[in-house]
C-alpha cells in the first residue's frame, strides 16, 4: 500500500490492463465531470424543491404532455395567483 498524505492507496496491478494508479487530482476531476452531468438546478436559481401531493388525475394531465410537465405545473399555479 502506497501513502499519500492522509489518503492511503493500493499500487495498481501490473498484470491488470484495467487495473491503474489514480492520482488524487484525477479523481477531483472525475468527480467535477460526474456533477455537471448530473446537472440540477443552477447555482443562484429561485427554486425550491417540495414535495406536494396533488390529485392522481390532474398529475395524469399534466404528464400525459410529455417532459416539462413540473413546469407547465408552475406555470398554472402561477396563473392562478
Amino acid at each position: 500500500m502506497a501513502k499519500n498524505g492522509s489518503i492511503t492507496a493500493l499500487e495498481a496491478d501490473p498484470n491488470d490492463p484495467e487495473d491503474f494508479e489514480v492520482s488524487a487530482e484525477a479523481v477531483a476531476q472525475a468527480l467535477a465531470e460526474r456533477r455537471r452531468r448530473l446537472g440540477g438546478r443552477p447555482r443562484g436559481s429561485d427554486k425550491e424543491q417540495v414535495s406536494l401531493r396533488l390529485d392522481k388525475d390532474i398529475l395524469a394531465r399534466f404528464r400525459a404532455d410529455g417532459p416539462g410537465w413540473q413546469t407547465r405545473i408552475n406555470e398554472a399555479l402561477r396563473k392562478g395567483m
